[in-house]
């Protein structure tokens, strides 16, 4: 049981970190053009030099919205950490993990949403760009959609043991 418990601290440590590089990391979606290649993330576009992110009026709305849900996924994800170590030396067994597992789904579903508008609206699209591609972050931001769910549904059958 406290190698199950380790390795999961270990993961949901991982999925933190990675929360975190993909956020604030500005390689969201790759383009080359014949001045190069450029990478834009949730907050600046950087080619040889980094500026803000210029977005159309129409599309504001949902870059706001993936970089708030990002942000609360970051929140809750870092929340569940601090409460499972809380519940691991308060609670007593069978009462454990409720709230870590049901904040981790809380991330989850902010990944979800996130990463699904920017999927919907910014997929294909870099400025100046002949081709495009998903860059690191945004596949990070798959991988900890992933992580979250199995630590949060592990959370919650951890409960009984």
């Amino acid at each position: 049981m406290l190698v199950l418990l380790a390795g999961i601290f270990v993961v949901h440590i991982a999925t933190v970190i990675m929360l975190f590089v993909s956020t604030i990391a500005n390689v969201w979606m790759v383009g080359s053009s014949n001045f190069g290649t450029a990478s834009s993330g949730l907050w600046l576009l950087c080619n040889r030099t980094c500026e803000q992110l210029i977005v159309s009026g129409r599309d504001e709305a949902s870059l706001k919205a993936v970089q708030a849900f990002m942000i609360l996924s970051i929140i809750f994800s870092v929340v569940a950490l601090v409460m499972f170590v809380v519940q691991l030396f308060t609670l007593e067994k069978g009462k454990r993990f409720y709230i870590t597992g049901a904040i981790m789904l809380v991330c989850w579903m902010c990944i979800l949403i996130g990463v699904s508008i920017y999927t919907a609206r910014f997929t294909g699209r870099m400025p100046g760009s002949t081709t495009s591609h998903h860059g690191y972050c945004f596949i990070l931001a798959w991988i900890c959609f992933c992580f979250s769910f199995i630590i949060g549904i592990l959370y919650l059958v951890l409960r009984k043991k």
